[in-house]
């Protein structure tokens, strides 16, 4: 299947990076190699069994649909096996230490194919927590862009760090605090590649975009950024704000070169409301 094809070209790419020296990019792989492991033995082959070799007995889940608890977990595979429509198409992979962040495409989740981020918190060898943001596929942007299409190859991995400040630094100033900035302080006015399915390419096309809404009496509010996961060129945040009344959750995924942004994917969803079957552990 094309998918076994991708993901065991990713795993194998993390595995080569496991031989890097340094100690925190070797755990960044090897938790890499692990997740795309557990994802292929566990979700794509349906075995119910193999959980138990790769999910922790008391894993934290923030998908308001499932329960804590490895019980849970092995509920989705075996309903997901169970459909025998499940296929996963895992398209950009990043890991920052402990946290392992997989942008994909799933069929089978509903009747339509589902686009989200996925991120896993590795733990002693097993995976600990989950978290994930979702929403159906959406028709090209105004650029022709599809949600998932655009670079995925990973670069600079010793610009992680800065990359990170900086992303995180313009979502606070720009949509946490709303201060003045210079925009092209951060985002590159030559190249900014854009995924959202409602904005155009360029500075332009992310302009109109928020013109249109704030004509519309709709504002876009961040009020937490909760994580910021990064590998070189690609950061991945996880936040939550508003969008109009609606409380929120917005996972951005930006990459970057030479200190600027120049392309951005995001899954923008509603925070789970009061009648999630679970919400235990909460969105975030």
């Amino acid at each position: 299947m094309e998918n076994n094809m991708t993901l065991n070209t990713l795993m194998t790419t993390a595995a080569i990076a496991v031989a890097l020296p340094l100690t925190a990019l070797a755990n960044s792989a090897e938790n890499k190699a692990f997740v795309l492991e557990a994802l292929e033995n566990t979700l794509l082959a349906g075995n119910v069994d193999a959980v138990d070799d790769y999910f922790a007995t008391d894993i934290i889940q923030h998908n308001e649909m499932f329960a804590n608890g490895i019980e849970a977990q092995k509920g989705v595979v075996a309903f997901l096996s169970g459909n025998g429509d499940f296929d996963a198409e895992y398209v950009r992979v990043i890991a920052d230490d402990d946290m392992v962040a997989v942008h994909a495409r799933y069929e089978g989740f509903g009747p339509k194919p589902v686009i989200g981020f996925d991120v896993f918190r590795v733990e002693d060898g097993k995976i600990a927590e989950h978290w994930d943001n979702l929403i159906e596929e959406q028709p090209a942007n105004p650029s022709g862009r599809s949600q998932i299409d655009g670079a995925t190859e990973i670069t600079d991995l010793d610009q992680t760090e800065a990359n990170k400040a900086l992303v995180e630094e313009f979502l606070t100033k720009s949509l946490i605090e709303h201060a003045e900035v210079n925009i092209t302080d951060y985002i590159s006015p030559v190249t900014y590649l854009q995924h959202n399915p409602m904005v155009a390419d360029g500075l332009e096309g992310f302009g109109a975009f928020m013109a249109e809404m704030a004509q519309q009496g709709i504002s876009m509010d961040y009020t937490e950024v909760h994580e910021v996961i990064g590998e070189g060129n690609f950061v991945l945040t996880m936040s939550e704000g508003t969008l109009g009344d609606e409380p929120t959750a917005f996972y951005d995924l930006f990459r970057l070169e030479d200190g600027l942004i120049v392309e951005h994917w995001d899954i923008i969803a509603p925070m789970p409301g009061p009648d999630a079957p679970h919400n235990e552990a909460g969105k975030f």
